[in-house]
């Protein structure tokens, strides 16, 4: 059963048009973020060693085919081709748009076209893992243990003890907040206090009604219900599919709780993720249908939530409004995960060594690790080493990598970086290695994404008040089962 669920989430995402992933790409709303100077530590050699790649044919150098949906993953394609001289990394990004990505992939399989790695998107990279199209690339495990990888970033891409997948980003949930408006409501942005008094989500419950009154109602606690639905799902006792049977874990029906209490106590703004209102709120020049000015006090974002949305957009289009120094980031009331790219070889491969070699150069290499999160792949880098490589192509600095020996050898690097200053002198590493190691990836499956889903325009409708919370459950659990027709659901 686990199985057929695994498979028909694929069959799914085909036609959906995916929410946000770890970087910026051909369907990501945030715009790149600007890339901070800085020169990178230099990265000690790797202790483990890798397997070793197949023999390139003799004068010619062995072709590998990588497929992604993202031109990130390109960096280090050329970065792996200077450590590898016999090999041509072939790379093909498709977009993600109406599951054009997915329904490629899948053409190929069973023909000479299928890819060598694919890269895989946080929303459905349990379907991949659960299907048997991905091959057991879990002799790659010892060099996660030797980076000390975080066990949820692993966990994703494993499937019945089977590893297929890893990953080179961990993407940890953290709460970001305005320091101005903290000190303002509560006397503080200090984060170490900001953490207590925001620790757990009555704590922040009540802080929403402290904003509310100090603020007169100008200031919204958070841009949008859809900010906090992630925690939610993240510490429930119980997947959304238990022996083949829909489960409705006691924090579903939490979130729909507070998602209520926060619609009708105005404690949200209404906005909507990935749209204008919700980035307004980040540069202060959010207004409601009156035209009045309105803040937004927090935002709950992973990792790459901070270079790729937050920062970027933290200065309104015509620079008349700015937020920069104004932020400040603490774990929050739960721990979440959100996001991600992970990489998988096809068990089709011809090339099998090399091309577990890759994943490993990527993901769970120490040298590239460092070099990718400190900023060592600039456009000129990448040139010096293949001189087609286009003009936008390089990794700012500030991606945060899976590895925690990595981690710990780096935090100090982003001490005075411009993504320190933008936090008003704060480390964001620190905030998110202190957040990481709470993070459970054992929940997720293949079949989440369709499932959550599915809730979205139930609740949407139960939240403006056109329908029951006993019709907005019968809504949803008949998009599921149309969905999954095979699951077991009981009304």
């Amino acid at each position: 059963m686990k199985r057929l669920f695994g498979f028909l989430a694929v069959l799914m995402v085909m036609s959906l048009v995916l929410g946000a992933c770890g970087t910026p790409s051909a369907t990501t709303e945030a715009p790149a973020a600007e890339a901070p100077t800085a020169e990178a530590p230099a990265a000690e050699e790797p202790t483990a060693e890798a397997p070793a790649a197949e023999a390139p044919t003799t004068g010619e150098k062995t072709v590998l085919n990588v497929w992604s949906f993202t031109n990130e993953i390109l960096t280090m394609a050329v970065a792996f081709e200077k450590t590898h001289p016999d090999v041509d990394v072939v790379y093909t990004m498709i977009p993600m748009t109406n599951g054009e990505y997915q329904t490629k992939l899948l053409a190929t399989l069973g023909t000479a076209d299928v890819p060598d790695v694919v890269a895989l998107e946080a929303a459905f990279v349990k379907s991949y893992v659960e299907s048997d199209f991905l091959a057991d690339i879990g002799d790659l495990q010892k060099y996660a243990d030797e980076l000390k990888v975080y066990p949820f970033v692993y966990e994703v891409g494993m499937h019945e003890g089977v590893h297929k997948a890893y990953s080179y980003q961990a993407t940890p949930g953290a709460l970001f907040y305005r320091r101005s408006l903290a000190k303002e409501y509560f006397g503080t942005d200090d984060p170490a206090q900001m953490q207590e008094i925001l620790g757990d989500f009555d704590k922040y419950i009540e802080a929403a009604e402290v904003v509310k009154e100090k603020s007169g109602g100008n200031t919204y606690m958070v841009a949008s219900n859809g900010d906090f639905q992630n925690l939610f799902f993240a510490n429930r006792e119980q997947p959304w599919v238990v022996d083949g049977k829909l489960t409705v874990d006691p924090m579903v029906e939490k979130m729909v709780e507070t998602a209520k209490l926060f619609r009708d106590n105005g404690y949200e703004a209404r906005a909507t993720q990935w749209q204008e209102g919700w980035f307004a709120g980040m540069n202060d020049t959010l207004r409601d249908a009156a035209g009045n000015p309105k803040k937004v006090f927090s935002y709950f974002l992973p990792t790459w939530g901070l270079s790729y949305v937050l920062y970027p957009n933290s200065t309104s289009a015509d620079g008349s409004s700015s937020t920069k120094g104004d932020w400040a980031v603490i774990e929050g009331p739960m721990p979440y995960q959100w996001g991600g790219t992970w990489l998988g070889v096809m068990k089709e491969t011809k090339n099998m060594d090399l091309a577990k070699e890759f994943v490993r150069f990527c993901t769970l290499d120490e040298e590239n690790l460092t070099n990718w999160a400190t900023g060592v792949y600039t456009n000129e880098y990448l040139k010096a080493i293949d001189p087609t490589v286009p003009d936008d192509q390089y990794q700012a600095p500030g991606d945060f990598v899976g590895s925690q020996v990595v981690v710990e050898k780096i935090i100090s690097f982003f001490d005075d970086s411009e993504l320190s200053k933008f936090l008003g002198g704060q480390n964001p590493y620190g905030g998110f290695a202190a957040a990481a190691p709470r993070v459970n990836g054992r929940l997720m499956q293949g079949s989440d994404d369709a499932i959550q889903r599915a809730l979205n325009d139930p609740l949407n409708s139960y939240l403006e008040g056109t329908i029951t919370l006993d019709e907005m459950w019968k809504l949803w659990k008949d998009a599921v089962r149309n969905e999954f027709p095979d699951l077991v659901i009981e009304y």
